[in-house]
């Protein structure tokens, strides 16, 4: 099996659309340029921020593609196959694998969720079996999904019946649950980190990389972060930690999937419109927006892209 060392920030990717609601898969090169010239170090596609759940199977094909395509081996790209259906999640897996992306990985089901973790284990068991040469990487999103395990235990388990198990990511505020994960995995398992707003608090748990929605737009923000931790300066990073909640509490009350897309717009990298159930924002909501975001200095703090994020 192939094997991922994940570090720094990996983007959990737009898909865009045209106005319409077709996808406009023209503009992925665009944005893995972007990424790219932001220091992302991985890119996560198709997962809640890239409405892959939204999406039909040949969507999903295409989008991922794309994004395979676009990155040409610079950074790892980490495709989500997830679906309420295990057939279709894994045909998105087998996929995955021709298409030679780095790994994939898969949330639960969350309609008729697992009803213990023998079930979750053998449902993402028979998702992995699709791509046998690709690390697997489970999605733990309990406020999303209603499906909550003792992450030790998936592992352990995991390690029987998953061969391709290389971790999880990790979507949750419960660090310390997070700390025991890092601990028991040790350099076996990657254990990714997936709340942007409390980085801080899995860098000084042990996280070594990050998956997030805001890495998209507010890289620089992050990048200064892990600078100044790295350094040890933690009053600098907690002052860009604070900028990145700032950052948050701004765009939440406009619908936070769709007020990202509108924030992509606003610093050129346009991904379109989301796509229903997830309403997209207004021509007046954008502008209410992008007024909020001027109010509290996002657009010089990402706009500092010059300057080199180890002069803090």
């Amino acid at each position: 099996m192939k094997q991922l060392s994940l570090d720094g920030l990996i983007a959990a990717t737009f898909t865009p659309f045209h106005k319409d609601g077709s996808l406009h898969l023209e503009a992925i090169p665009s944005l893995v340029e972007h990424l790219i010239s932001e220091g992302v170090s991985g890119l996560y596609v198709l997962g809640s921020t890239g409405e892959g759940l939204s999406l039909t199977q040949d969507e999903r094909f295409q989008v991922a593609e794309a994004y395979v395509k676009a990155a040409a081996k610079r950074i790892p790209v980490l495709i989500h196959v997830g679906s309420e259906c295990l057939s279709q999640a894994r045909s998105l897996a087998i996929h995955a694998a021709i298409i030679e992306a780095d790994g994939i990985s898969a949330v639960s089901p969350v309609y008729f969720k697992p009803n213990s973790l023998t079930t979750l284990v053998r449902s993402m068991a028979e998702i992995a079996a699709g791509a046998p040469k690709l690390p697997f990487y489970y999605y733990h999103i309990p406020a999303i999904t209603g499906v909550s395990v003792n992450l030790i235990e998936f592992l352990q388990r995991g390690a029987e019946q998953i061969p391709t198990l290389q971790g999880i990511k990790f979507t949750s505020p419960n660090v310390h649950e997070f700390q025991s994960c890092l601990e028991f995995a040790g350099d076996r398992y990657d254990i990714l980190w997936g709340l942007d707003e409390m980085l801080l608090s899995g860098l000084t748990a042990g996280a070594k990389a990050a998956v997030g929605s805001t890495y998209n737009y507010a890289a620089p923000i992050y990048q200064r972060l892990l600078a100044a931790f790295e350094k040890g300066d933690l009053a600098a990073a907690r002052h860009f930690q604070s900028q990145s909640q700032a950052v948050v509490r701004t765009f939440v009350p406009f619908g936070p999937r769709a007020a990202q897309k509108a924030i992509m717009a606003m610093i050129d990298q346009d991904c379109g419109p989301s796509r229903l159930p997830i309403a997209s924002l207004t021509a007046s909501q954008s502008l209410a927006l992008r007024k909020e975001l001027e109010v509290i200095g996002f657009f010089d703090w990402v706009q500092e892209r010059s300057r080199r994020v180890t002069n803090l």
